[in-house]
C-alpha cells in the first residue's frame, strides 16, 4: 500500500501529517511512505529526517498521489490535486462541510473516500484517533502562554525582602479539553486559577487540575458526545450577567467554548469588559468561528480601553512539532480502522468509519455535506 503526505496550503498551516517518529509505524501497518519535498520544514522536519525514517521524498506530488492508496494531510486536500487520486484512494484529513465544500466535491468527484477527523465520533475505541483532542490539548496550552506574555504582570505568589507580589487571577470559560489544558497550564505558572463551564459534570475535572469551579444559579444544560448544548437567548442573557463579577475581577480571562456545526456562542460581550482592569487581558480561543468575546478578531490583538483582546487562529500550528507528532499519531489509529491484513477496507457499518466518513468512493453520506453542496 502507498501513503502520500503532501505539503500544506492553507496560509499558515505549518503542521504536518506524518513525523519522523511515526514513519516506522506506517511501515509496520504495511505501507510506503511517500511525503513532498519539504512537507515537514515549517514543523522542523528536513527531507533527510524522513528519508532516514524510512520515507521517501518527492518533488512530484502529483505523480505520487496518482499512486497513492490512501492521502493523509491536516488541511482537506485542495481541489486541484484531487483529480490526481485513483478511485477508491482514501484521503484523511480536517475537513468542514462549509469551510471545505469544493475540496470535498472534488474528492467525491474522483471517486475516492474522504473520512474527516473533524466528525471522529468520540466513544472509547476511537479516542486514540481523536485529532480534535490532541490539537485542542496543544492549542491550550499555547493560548495560556500567549496570554501570560501579554500580561504585564507575574503569574505567581513572589515572597521578597522588598515585598510580597500577589499572584494573578485567571479565569476559564469552558471546560473540555482546550480549557482544562489552559486551567492546568496556569496553575503552573502559579496563578490563581477558577473555571466555569455549563456542564455540571465538569465540575470534578476542573477541580483535578487545581482549579475552583464556579457555580452559578442556572438551569442544567448537557449536551452530547463531550460538547455543551446551544443554550436559548434568555438562558444566555442570564449566564453572562451572573459572569460578569467574575470577568471583571480577573487578570485573564480565556475563553473556549465551542457547538459543533454552528458559530461559537457570544457569552462575553462589550458592557462586560467595561469593569475589567486596565492592562487585563482576554484570550478568544474560538474567533476563527466567530468568537466567544464581541470584538476579537481571528489573528489579531485588539485593544478595547485598555484591555488586549487575543483572538486565535490556527492556534495548533504555533506549535507545529508537537501537534504534528500527536496529529501524525491520530492518522495512524484512523489508519487501524481501514487497513485489514495488507490491504484497505472501508466498512460502512463500523461505528467509527461511518461517523467520520465525508464520502466513500464518491458518495457523499455526510448529512452536513449534502446540504452544503446542495444534495439534502
Amino acid at each position: 500500500m502507498h501513503l502520500v503526505v503532501p505539503k500544506e496550503t492553507r496560509s499558515g498551516e505549518k503542521r504536518v501529517a506524518a513525523a519522523p517518529a511515526t514513519i516506522a509505524k506506517l511501515i509496520k501497518l504495511g505501507f510506503e511512505v511517500t511525503v513532498e519535498s519539504d512537507a515537514g520544514l515549517t514543523a522542523l522536519f528536513t527531507n533527510e529526517n524522513y528519508q532516514e525514517a524510512g520515507a521517501k521524498v518527492t518533488t512530484d506530488i502529483s505523480s505520487a498521489i496518482k499512486n497513492a492508496d490512501v492521502v493523509a494531510s491536516v488541511g482537506t486536500l485542495p481541489a486541484n490535486l484531487s483529480p490526481s487520486l485513483k478511485s477508491g484512494a482514501v484521503c484523511l484529513s480536517f475537513a468542514q462541510a462549509k469551510r471545505d465544500k469544493e475540496n470535498i466535491a472534488a474528492i467525491a468527484k474522483a471517486k475516492a473516500t474522504l473520512l474527516s477527523f473533524d466528525f471522529v465520533p468520540r466513544i472509547s475505541r476511537a479516542q486514540s484517533a481523536d485529532a480534535l483532542t490532541s490539537q485542542a490539548t496543544v492549542s491550550g496550552y499555547h493560548t495560556m502562554v500567549t496570554a501570560a506574555s501579554l500580561l504585564p504582570k507575574m503569574f505567581p505568589l513572589v515572597m521578597t525582602a522588598s515585598g510580597t507580589i500577589r499572584p494573578s487571577k485567571v479565569l476559564v470559560i469552558g471546560a473540555g479539553v482546550a480549557g482544562l489544558q489552559v486551567m492546568a497550564t496556569a496553575k503552573k505558572l502559579g496563578a490563581i486559577v477558577s473555571g466555569y463551564d455549563v456542564r455540571t459534570a465538569s465540575k470534578d475535572e476542573v477541580k483535578s487540575v487545581g482549579a475552583t469551579f464556579i457555580e452559578l444559579d442556572l438551569p442544567v444544560v448537557e449536551g452530547s458526545g463531550g460538547y455543551a448544548k446551544e443554550m436559548d437567548q434568555e438562558r444566555t442573557k442570564l449566564q453572562q450577567e451572573l459572569l460578569t463579577p467574575y470577568i471583571t475581577a480577573t487578570d485573564v480571562l480565556v475563553t473556549t467554548a465551542a457547538v459543533p456545526g454552528r458559530p461559537a456562542p457570544r457569552l462575553v460581550t462589550s458592557a462586560m469588559l467595561k469593569g475589567m482592569k486596565y492592562g487585563s487581558v482576554i484570550a478568544d480561543m474560538a474567533a476563527e468561528n466567530g468568537g466567544n468575546v464581541e470584538g476579537s478578531v481571528a489573528g489579531q490583538i485588539v485593544d478595547v480601553n485598555g484591555v488586549k483582546i487575543w483572538g486565535g487562529q490556527n492556534i495548533a500550528s504555533a506549535m507545529a512539532p508537537d501537534a504534528s507528532f500527536l496529529f501524525a499519531g491520530n492518522v495512524i489509529s484512523l489508519l487501524s480502522f481501514i487497513v485489514k491484513e495488507g490491504a484497505i477496507v472501508i466498512d460502512k457499518e463500523d461505528e467509527v468509519v461511518k461517523g467520520s466518513a465525508l464520502v466513500i468512493n464518491g458518495e457523499i453520506t455526510n448529512e452536513f455535506v449534502k446540504t452544503e453542496l446542495g444534495q439534502g
